[in-house]
């Protein structure tokens, strides 16, 4: 059996009118230091987004939402971000923010597949 280890994850919130802090479950981001592992994963329903704000750009939350997983492995298309070290992305991606897309308070685990971890949250939280 492989061996278990510590993760942590946080659910992607879009909030598309801030002051009125209502949101809905876009996605999961994983990170397991001892495993090297920081992933997302991405689910957006725009009819529940709609319903929150008949006005909201789909098109602009996704292009945001798309850059998530970007950033996780570290691609070139992400920027400066991107270039830190993976504990450093995981935790610009869980800072507070006042914009469209947050992330939820950090939640803990201990895993030893943190992408059965990742399928897992995704079913239980965001569809």
């Amino acid at each position: 059996m492989p061996e278990q280890a510590p993760f942590d994850y946080a659910v992607i919130r879009i909030v598309p009118r801030v002051e009125r802090s209502e949101f809905i479950n876009a996605g999961v981001i994983v990170f397991s230091r001892p495993l090297k592992y920081l992933e997302a994963r991405i689910k957006l329903d725009h009819d529940r987004l709609r319903s929150l704000d008949p006005n909201v750009d789909i098109a602009e939350v996704e292009q945001h939402l798309e850059l998530v997983p970007k950033i996780c492995i570290g691609s070139s298309e992400s920027g400066p971000i991107g270039k830190l070290d993976q504990h450093e992305r995981w935790h610009w991606l869980v800072a507070p923010k006042s914009t469209m897309l947050q992330t939820s308070e950090v939640h803990s685990g201990i895993t030893a597949d943190p992408e059965r971890e990742l399928d897992r949250l995704m079913k239980m939280l965001v569809f």
